[in-house]
């Protein structure tokens, strides 16, 4: 969040810098829709008091979501989610290992009474968990739900102007 911006909604919270390009998407999406929100850098396994001191405080902040992303064993959004009454959006990092399928499965594999809303992997994912985060602000929050709905009838729009081109080449 950079100064004079109001109180963050969001926070998008990564395991380590090198997630910083893809979870950009993320961010760019939220301000398309004039979502407040923050990106942070800490570590579930690295900085274990950093991660505590984050999640049992992102509630008295004035966060309401928290998209959590990270790869290889994943544990940042399960962490999060087990500190935090908020709801937790993982976003699954590819990986060079095994493309983001260990992250992925990392993720979907929560136990019962610890829920992480999972999306896809990498730079796909990262949109999606915005435009997740924007569909759970905008129930409370007429004008973002009429932005929403705007959204996905340009969405729409530019389906039928595509296949029209198609039809017509």
């Amino acid at each position: 969040m950079n100064a004079g911006e109001h109180v963050p909604h969001v926070s998008i919270v990564m395991g380590s810098e090198s997630d910083l390009a893809i979870m950009k998407e993320s961010k760019a999406v939220l301000a398309s829709f004039e979502v407040a929100n923050e990106m942070r850098v800490i570590s579930a396994h690295r900085n274990p008091e950093g991660i505590r001191d984050y999640a049992i405080n992102a509630e008295s902040r004035g966060i309401k979501i928290i998209i959590a992303a990270a790869g290889k064993a994943a544990h940042l959004a399960g962490v999060i989610a087990s500190m935090t009454p908020l709801p937790v959006i993982g976003v699954p990092m590819t990986t060079s290992d095994l493309g983001g399928l260990d992250s992925l499965l990392s993720m979907v594999q929560m136990p019962g009474g610890v829920p992480v809303a999972t999306v896809a992997i990498g730079s796909s994912g990262a949109k999606n968990a915005a435009l997740l985060a924007v569909q759970i602000l905008a129930l409370n929050n007429e004008a973002l739900m009429d932005k929403f709905k705007n959204y996905k009838r340009k969405m729409a729009e530019d389906v039928k102007a595509a296949d029209e081109r198609v039809r017509n080449s």
